[in-house]
């Protein structure tokens, strides 16, 4: 079995039409949906790229694996998923984004640094630009650029200051990517080798740069797109970090600060993220094209996800943070392959992007690593199993992730049972007014009531804090420590 695995950057759940969203124009991995299983209620192990990505990729949580905040770099002794799939056998590849070490141009001048992977092909590309002197000078994507005689073009600003048009569709990165996975499948299908490709887009992370001519689409009917969920002054019964960002995202002051956000910015914005992901779509549909054309689409594990979220002005905020609001954690995530696993079905259990790495090893026949904290999917995905049960609860954390929430420094850990979720403030100075959210899903399906502090939510919020210190517990490492002699 060949497994393609198409992990978009910062792609929030609601964001393709499978999911019910009226306005992306997303058939092709609605196709995907339609093939295979769509799962409604996956959710990240950290709402920040890296610390999601070391996880998935290891099915180990952050704190586990050693990559609990961007720019950590990933413990040499750790096993990716592709290290397992290339000791048995398999050809491994990469396009685009890893993001498991530091990849800051102050870390490194070249790429980030590299354990043994087990990547045979990798073209790795962090970020679309490539400045001298600045950020990533270097990377495939750039030197694509440069022997087409171009390069990274500063792109076009608009009529909104937070967006901007970016480079055409057949030189933008999202399309070298695909262009990448289609030369790498070619190649395996002349010497006859069983595959694996990580596919790692970054669309649609900011900034916000579709193709002119995507965004176009929706500039016609720019006021009917939905502004932000948000009520205001919402931040103020909330953890500090929120308000923070709600004056600019990442704490950081004059980025995406909402207050001075006009509701045609608001719209703006939402309008290049869509554009963004119709041409994911697009570029989805040529690797199904090539799939069928070469007959490997029955026999391919198609893996589609993303590694978090994007507020999206939600609850007054842009990009991501130290919460766990459903814009931030909850992914898209759909398994096809239609001679294994039968389409058309959708699941409702809780999963967690930490059962991707085992569900590949049991559909691909291979001994998981020792180390893995996930739950294979795969028995509900061929029938063994009921569809709609696999966990009892979902984890997420946030150890200081991003590293911008300096005073006071953010550790927060997320559990959600299906109807309640609980986020706690980890404040060992005890400083902090607010340290803990409650939210009824059933009730309050924007999560914009907190009932940490009320008196008739105490004995849910118990009930919560003790499943929360279950599962922080079982985030411990379950290698075997060696033995120390005296």
């Amino acid at each position: 079995m060949n497994v393609l695995w198409i992990c978009t950057d910062q792609q929030r759940f609601d964001t393709l039409g499978c999911y019910g969203n009226p306005w992306v124009k997303t058939p092709n991995i609605d196709r995907l949906a339609q093939m295979g299983v769509k799962f409604d209620r996956a959710y990240a192990q950290c709402p920040v790229c890296g610390p999601s990505r070391a996880s998935f990729l290891t099915g180990r949580y952050p704190r586990t694996c050693g990559v609990r905040q961007n720019g950590q770099d990933m413990q040499k002794d750790e096993i990716l998923l592709p290290k397992l799939l290339h000791m048995n056998g398999y050809y491994c590849g990469l396009a685009g984004k890893l993001h498991i070490s530091a990849c800051h141009d102050s870390a490194c001048k070249i790429m980030e640094p590299r354990i043994d992977d087990g990547y045979d092909f990798f073209r790795w590309s962090h970020h679309p630009a490539a400045f001298s002197g600045t950020n990533w000078p270097m990377n495939e994507y750039s030197m694509w650029l440069a022997e087409k005689g171009t390069d990274y073009i500063t792109p076009d600003r608009t009529e909104c200051k937070y967006i901007q048009t970016g480079m055409p569709e057949d030189l933008h990165q999202t399309t070298w990517c695909t262009n990448q996975a289609i030369q790498f499948m070619e190649s395996a299908k002349r010497y006859h080798l069983p595959w694996f490709f990580s596919l790692n887009y970054f669309d649609p992370h900011h900034p916000f740069d579709p193709p002119k001519e995507y965004l176009e689409r929706y500039l016609s009917r720019l006021e009917e797109l939905e502004l932000p969920d948000y009520v205001e002054k919402e931040w103020e019964t909330k953890p500090v970090f929120q308000k923070t960002d709600h004056f600019g995202a990442y704490d950081t002051e004059g980025l995406f600060p909402f207050e001075e956000m006009s509701p045609a910015d608001h719209r703006y914005i939402r309008a290049a993220y869509f554009a963004m992901i119709d041409l994911i779509d697009h570029q989805v549909g040529r690797l199904l094209d090539w799939l069928e054309i070469n007959e490997q689409l029955n026999d391919t594990l198609i893996i589609f996800t993303s590694d978090h979220g994007e507020s999206l002005g939600d609850h007054g905020m842009y990009l991501k943070g130290p919460y766990f609001y459903e814009s931030s954690v909850h992914v898209p995530l759909i398994f096809t392959c239609p001679g294994k696993i039968k389409g058309g079905r959708t699941s409702n259990a809780l999963v967690e992007l930490t059962d991707i790495s085992e569900t590949v090893c049991e559909a691909a026949g291979i001994q998981k690593a020792a180390g893995m904290q996930g739950m294979s999917l795969w028995p509900l995905l061929t029938g063994e199993r009921m569809l709609n049960k696999h966990r009892n609860n979902v984890y997420s954390e946030y150890y200081n992730s991003n590293i911008n929430h300096r005073s006071p420094l953010a550790f927060v850990t997320m559990v959600y049972d299906g109807r309640y979720k609980l986020c706690r403030v980890h404040d060992p100075e005890e400083k902090q007014q607010i340290t803990g959210e409650l939210y009824d899903l059933a009730a309050d399906p924007g999560e914009h009531h907190n009932l940490y502090y009320e008196k008739d939510a105490e004995d849910v919020k118990i009930l919560m804090l003790e499943k929360l210190c279950d599962r922080m517990a079982q985030t411990c490492d379950p290698l075997p420590v060696r033995k120390a002699f005296w």
